[in-house]
């Protein structure tokens, strides 16, 4: 007996010259199928008593639910022609025609089964001709998403029927073949023309047309600024407001501080008021660095730019406390069971066991929870801390234990609304136990531990320069700093209390009247245009006296006597200044003709450490998107 075997496109063809006797023990009757043709499996397993016998390797290979190969898996366009719809006879009998025998029966179980966008199957087949399912259907559309389980139900609905376009759209010379029910959905355009069959569309060309359907069936936009000027302009005629926001997302991923000012240039030029807000939203987002970027915010005008502050602020004010290392203590490790929980910054690298977190109070629940760590390279102990333009700034700082701590002239700041921490401009002098304040758009460093020299930071110019230094044996070291009526205010002393202000005209440091009070102040806040010095002591409880900045006099304000006497620090939100340790939140309330403490105190943030440091940032409201 002599055999050619042929291996093609997963079968074999098995050409034989054979002597039956029927008086052999061996003789081999093939099973007849009603058709008269020769059984697979007969022949298969025939071949399989043939010790030379070796069976071609198991082929496997994507097959979409029609019968198609998944290389060929896309919509079919023609030149001229748009048209989504399932795969119709003709082209079903032209698959049945290309492919083998045992592909048409497959074809033919797989078209008949619902499928909707791609869906797909894996098919493995062997010589035999029989196929096996060897995976489950992948669907390539995400249908956990809702947004896009909504804008395609009548897609999947119009497909799984297998719906024949009802309309044709003419568009720029050129048409595309759709159905209504799926356009009326989302397009009020389309609603009010459902009794028509060809629809001639102007104003928008057949490239925005077919984005704008492509839109509508899949929930994907496929947008640049090269033609989000047309995509928006487009919706808005086809009355499609999901797919103006969906523009609008998309670009949002797209802006970069290179390229937003062009984009808002767009967007003023072609009174698309979307997309400029979205530009002024990147610019207030991103303000610091918009800030330094002349070729941005050198060309904005003074209403845009006051525009982009006024976004940046816009939001709720909240209560938030950061853990520092007092300079006194020695810096311990965190208990484990709290580093799983707690956020890693962007800058942060490495074991969460020596991070500092940031806390924020939330008033529905009265209770803090974490928003970020601190980055590694950042040094809590003997830090400066302020905030400005809504960023949180932290300075200097004493690096390592002991006698190997050694002053830090690093300065990082923290953008509450991306996120993100980054490192800008360092000091011009390593400071450790400095003073940071901000006013009218500046930042500035007092002091330090034997230091009388005072910096200036220009977020705009990215630099610092020095300014007047406090007057020589002023204190060792300023115990507290604030900003009031546009004046910078720094207390301090060993012997007796001093107060001193910045004049920034004349670039010279004033000495004010000083109370009668010796202690060193707990912390001292300014509120309106008053000055509020917290004392606490043992014997007396807290001792609160206000300083009248317009005419240069102290008076007494309030005591409370209940509650911990730990020392504490402050922030203000509105007219209540929030007194914050880690035993307890008191809330003092300053009125027109009065001020008191709240009865009620506040949940204190358990889980910190260390000192801790109040301050406030504004957090952005979230907002529903239109879908």
């Amino acid at each position: 007996m002599s055999e050619d075997r042929v291996q093609e496109r997963g079968a074999v063809t098995v050409e034989t010259d054979t002597t039956l006797h029927a008086a052999t023990s061996d003789l081999v009757t093939p099973a007849v199928l009603k058709d008269g043709k020769l059984g697979a499996n007969c022949i298969h397993d025939f071949l399989q008593d043939d010790g030379e016998f070796n069976p071609p390797p198991v082929v496997e290979k994507e097959y979409l639910l029609d019968g198609r190969s998944i290389d060929n898996n896309h919509v079919d366009k023609n030149k001229n022609n748009g048209s989504y719809t399932s795969p119709s006879t003709e082209t079903s009998a032209h698959i049945e025609t290309a492919l083998p025998n045992h592909f048409t029966s497959m074809h033919q179980n797989c078209t008949a089964s619902e499928s909707h966008n791609g869906a797909r199957v894996k098919v493995s087949y062997h010589a035999d001709s029989s196929m096996h399912n060897s995976g489950q259907t992948v669907q390539e559309t995400d249908c956990s998403n809702p947004t896009l389980k909504d804008s395609g139900q009548e897609a999947e609905k119009s497909l799984s029927q297998k719906e024949e376009p009802d309309l044709v759209i003419e568009v720029g010379g050129q048409t595309i073949n759709a159905h209504k029910s799926v356009l009326a959905e989302k397009s009020d355009y389309f609603k009010a023309r459902l009794s028509r069959n060809i629809l001639k569309v102007k104003g928008v060309s057949y490239k925005t047309m077919s984005t704008l359907i492509d839109y509508v069936y899949t929930a994907q936009m496929n947008v640049s600024k090269d033609n989000v000027v047309d995509v928006i302009t487009g919706a808005k005629i086809l009355q499609i407001p999901c797919a103006v926001q969906a523009a609008m997302d998309r670009m949002s991923e797209q802006i970069t501080a290179e390229n937003c000012y062009e984009i808002l240039t767009i967007a003023k030029k072609q009174r698309l008021s979307e997309l400029k807000e979205t530009a002024y939203g990147f610019m207030s987002d991103n303000f610091l660095k918009i800030l330094k970027d002349p070729s941005v915010y050198g060309r904005l005008t003074g209403s845009e730019r006051d525009l982009v502050l006024k976004k940046r602020m816009e939001g709720k004010q909240v209560l938030m406390v950061a853990e520092v290392n007092d300079v006194f203590d020695r810096v311990g490790s965190r208990p484990p069971s709290r580093c799983g929980s707690r956020p890693q910054s962007p800058l942060s690298v490495g074991s969460l066991e020596d991070n500092h977190m940031i806390y924020c109070y939330n008033e529905t629940v009265n209770d803090w929870t974490a928003l970020t760590s601190m980055p590694d390279d950042l040094n809590t102990k003997g830090c400066g801390i302020c905030t400005m333009y809504n960023y949180l700034f932290v300075a200097g700082g004493i690096k390592g234990n002991g006698e190997k701590g050694k002053a830090s002239d690093k300065v990082f700041c923290y953008n509450p609304i991306t996120n993100r921490w980054a490192e800008v401009r360092p000091l011009i002098q390593a400071r450790a136990q400095l003073k940071l304040v901000s006013m009218d758009g500046y930042l500035y460093a007092i002091g330090g531990e034997c230091l009388f020299t005072v910096e200036k930071y220009d977020p705009r110019m990215d630099r610092w320069t020095t300014v007047a230094p406090l007057p020589k044996g002023a204190f060792a070291v300023a115990h507290e700093a604030t900003t009031c009526s546009g004046e910078l205010y720094v207390s301090g002393g060993s012997l007796f209390y001093r107060l001193l202000k910045y004049d920034t005209k004349r670039d010279e440091w004033q000495e004010c009247p000083y109370n009668n009070s010796r202690k060193k102040s707990s912390d001292m806040v300014a509120l309106k245009s008053f000055i509020y010095r917290f004392d606490v002591n043992r014997e007396q409880g807290i001792n609160v006296f206000k300083y009248n900045t317009i005419v240069k006099m102290w008076h007494d304000c309030a005591s409370q006597k209940i509650g911990s006497l730990l020392p504490f620090r402050c922030a203000v939100i509105g007219n209540c200044i929030y007194c914050v340790n880690k035993s307890q939140t008191l809330q003092f309330v300053v009125e027109e003709e009065n001020a008191y403490f709240m009865e009620e105190m506040l949940k204190a943030p358990v889980e910190a450490r260390g000192v801790l440091f109040p301050f406030v940032l504004t957090l952005p409201e979230k907002t529903e998107k239109v879908t």
